[in-house]
């Protein structure tokens, strides 16, 4: 059984289908991206993943470690062990770094039943990271993505993700407008981190990061579902030739 399973998944916003019966399995120790043209509904998935409030699920079902998590709300998922790093992550003024980050790790560990990370442990573990990541150590002290470049604020979401040790990782898009010195900087991350406790979904339209961190599948999505699947040489092949030809196929097997 894979750790996060995807059945026949129907999710609508304001009353519009976007997800069309998706199906998807993902495992810790593995990296899959999931790629397709705008407008495919890759970002639905990522935000249906994490129970984003504003979107229905009308069919079928999300399993994670062997739990049905369809209904259950963010912040549970989270506590689970499900991690998503944003396309554009929020600016959140009057809470600085170093708060925000013990918040949350502090969230993870009570739901695995352990206590409070010590705050000596805590700046030690912290910096390490950041040094990893790239991040400055006079950013703890700034308001979470407050003023933040788009690189920073990517950086900074690999850092919630060493932190959290997810056993699932989402990243929606984290690619999006990073010039080649922060792309390297998250790729890193990601094959840092990725591994045995970790599996990771890469939703990107872009074949660059992929150049970088090579996933284990790719999945092709179009108009709300996955219409083709293979391995890493299928970034090679969308890259020379784009989506038109995947159009093409789904058109004539209507």
């Amino acid at each position: 059984m894979a750790d996060l399973e995807i059945k026949n998944l129907h999710v609508s916003a304001e009353e519009k289908e976007i997800l069309k019966g998706l199906d998807l399995e993902v495992s810790r120790g593995e990296v899959h991206a999931l790629m397709g043209p705008n407008g495919s509904g890759k970002s639905t998935l990522a935000n249906s993943i994490m129970g984003h409030p504003a979107l229905e699920v009308t069919d079928g079902r999300i399993v994670f470690d062997g739990e049905d998590v369809t209904d259950a709300a963010a912040d549970e998922r989270s506590r689970a062990g499900l991690f998503m790093a944003f396309q554009y992550p929020v600016a959140v003024p009057g809470v600085t770094v170093a708060k925000y980050l013990r918040m949350i790790v502090n969230a993870r560990r009570e739901a695995r039943g352990e206590p409070e990370i010590k705050l000596k442990d805590f700046a030690r573990t912290t910096q390490e990271a950041m040094e990893l990541m790239d991040i400055p150590r006079d950013f703890s002290s700034r308001y979470l993505n407050d003023g933040f470049s788009g690189g920073e604020k990517k950086r900074m979401e690999m850092l919630q993700m060493a932190l959290l040790e997810p056993k699932i990782a989402v990243l929606d898009e984290t690619d999006s407008g990073l010039d080649i010195d922060a792309l390297r900087t998250v790729a890193e991350g990601v094959n840092r981190f990725a591994g045995p406790d970790m599996g990771v979904l890469i939703i990107t339209h872009y074949q660059r990061i992929l150049h970088m961190v090579e996933p284990d599948r790719v999945h092709v999505m179009y108009e709300g579902r996955i219409v083709k699947e293979g391995g890493p040489e299928l970034v090679s092949e969308l890259e020379e030739k784009g989506y038109g030809w995947i159009k093409e196929e789904v058109a004539a097997g209507a």
